[in-house]
């Protein structure tokens, strides 16, 4: 049996809901990147240079982790993102 979407791997659009900063957040994949987590924490902060950003997540269904620039995560229904933001000096 031939899969003519197979670009589209089961799971690919699916939409989960997290908590960013203790609100809740819609984010469609199975990937999230340390990038999008902060855009979704910080939306308002336009790639500030002075302002450094820790990402930890709590997976209800796997491990917990940190994320760090340039890394990502799958995405599970319900996992739990905090980030913090802290002033270079």
């Amino acid at each position: 049996m031939s899969n003519s979407n197979s670009s589209q791997a089961p799971g690919q659009n699916k939409t989960h809901t997290i908590i960013v900063n203790g609100r809740p957040r819609e984010v469609t994949g199975n990937k999230i990147t340390y990038e999008d987590v902060v855009k979704l924490a910080f939306p308002d902060d336009a790639s500030n240079q002075d302002s450094d950003y820790t990402v930890a997540y709590a997976n209800p269904h796997g491990k917990d982790g940190t994320l760090v620039a340039g890394q990502d995560t799958t995405v599970k229904e319900g996992m739990v993102f905090n980030v913090t933001k802290t002033n270079r000096s």
